[in-house]
């Protein structure tokens, strides 16, 4: 276990600031929850240990961790005695011994996992290490006060003198220790102060004291920012919309107007795609090659081919597969549903739970009825099938290859291929009726009156 990292990430805080009903580590930046970005910070360091300490019967909080890690073991801190106090929580994980333990904290999503695997390195190598930044206001924040290129110790702020006060170089709060002194430092931190907590910050003052190097590592001041209400749950949310776009940019995606489109953190936009303005990429979305997604279009759980054209005012619902060169226009709903390539779906259509075939043409308005308030029922249409505006698929159907609907028409039977179905009314035309009608008596006086 020499090599190997242990990562505590601390997560039992319930985050009265945020004034919400659910803890803070489960809100969302990017479509991932707040312990979500930290656990894959480890995943992405190549860390190969994680540990989670979470409050009391928070089983939401110990399901988002097996969910986002899974193998992540969880530890519950049932008094909040401080951030030392909470990493002992994970003693077991600790004695089986480790070569370094990285402490992080579940509310700071924009650390990055370079940063994480810098705090490791250090610790490998028998020096404590420690996360700071440059602040341009410090106030809250706890003081480096170093000693050469050591960190002599770190000073809270209602702990801090005046003089100490007025560094700007503080604390970001995720530490790396070498294993074999994890345990012997954090069990020596005393509670002698303010707020008579368990600081794990004194870790430094305890290491100097043992005679181990503490190292700094430094960070911009957005990467250590942590998330205590919603106005900085939003800034967070700003900084990784930053990201993600400018990384898909430099990738080779078009954004006519970048700062209108949100995307997720797991979102894949390949090379030459155009997104155009007020396009929302939730979670589980993946766009080929050469796909334009037109402007103020909703995806979430969906897949987009090579070559196709979504919008504008679409949506795409869990489940929807987009073939290659595939249209579908404005405002059109597709959910669960397989369109094959050349298919189009141009406007004012919904189509879920459904295969649209190769070449198929959708009218507008078309729908099918796939739920009778119970259950859920599947629509199959072939390929180079053409139906007509304003249809009525009532699921379970087939639409055989080829296959015309007749416009207005409810399709309650499956249709053969290259058939021609009908399903409306006959017209009848009534001449004069228009003329009798308006010159009732009743009419008569309404229109004068």
């Amino acid at each position: 276990m020499a090599n190997t990292t242990l990562a505590i990430i601390l997560a039992a805080g319930e985050g009265t600031r945020m004034k919400s009903t659910q803890p803070k580590v489960l809100h969302k930046v990017a479509g991932r929850s707040l312990l979500a970005h930290a656990l894959a910070s480890v995943k992405a360091a190549g860390i190969e240990h994680a540990a989670v300490v979470v409050g009391p019967g928070r089983e939401d909080v110990a399901a988002e961790v097996r969910s986002a890690l899974p193998g992540a073991e969880t530890f519950v801190q049932v008094e909040r005695r401080g951030t030392a106090h909470a990493v002992l929580q994970a003693r077991p994980a600790i004695v089986r011994g480790v070569g370094a333990v990285v402490v992080l904290f579940a509310d700071t999503p924009l650390v990055r996992a370079e940063t994480v695997q810098r705090l490791a390195e250090v610790a490998h190598g028998g020096a404590v290490s420690a996360m700071c930044f440059r602040a341009k206001d410090p106030t809250g924040y706890g003081r480096f006060l170093m000693d050469g290129d050591n960190v002599a110790a770190i000073r809270e702020q209602k702990d801090a003198t005046e003089a100490e006060r007025r560094i700007t170089l503080c604390s970001g709060g995720l530490f790396g220790i070498p294993g074999a002194a994890v345990l012997d430092i954090l069990d020596a931190i005393g509670c002698e102060n303010a707020q008579n907590e368990y600081y794990l910050t004194e870790a430094v003052s305890v290491a100097r004291a043992r005679g181990l190097a503490v190292r700094p590592v430094e960070v911009d001041e957005e990467e250590a920012f942590g998330v205590n209400d919603r106005a900085q749950l939003s800034f967070a949310e700003g900084v990784l919309q930053t990201r993600l776009r400018r990384a898909a940019m430099l990738s080779g995606v078009t954004m006519i107007d970048p700062s209108s489109v949100y995307l997720s953190m797991d979102t894949v936009l390949a090379r030459d795609v155009t997104i155009e303005p007020g396009v929302y990429f939730g979670p589980g979305v993946s766009v080929a090659e050469g796909a334009v997604i037109h402007a103020w279009s909703h995806l979430e759980g969906a897949k987009v081919g090579r070559g196709a054209s979504v919008g504008p005012f679409a949506r795409l619902r869990p489940g929807a597969n987009l073939a290659e060169s595939v249209k579908v226009g404005n405002f059109v709903e597709v959910k669960s549903a397989e369109v094959e390539a050349g298919a189009k779906i141009s406007h004012l259509s919904y189509i879920g739970d459904a295969r649209v075939g190769a070449g198929a043409n959708i009218g507008a308005g078309t729908i099918t009825c796939n739920y009778d308030g119970f259950r859920k029922f599947r629509t199959d249409i072939g390929r180079n099938a053409f139906i007509g505006s304003n249809s009525s698929l009532v699921a379970p159907v087939t639409i055989g290859d080829g296959a015309f609907v007749a416009s207005g028409s409810v399709i309650t039977d499956s249709v053969e291929a290259d058939a021609l179905a009908l399903g409306r009314g006959r017209q009848t035309v009534k001449a004069g009726w228009a003329q009798t009608f308006r010159a009732r008596p009743e009419n008569v006086a309404k229109k004068k009156g």
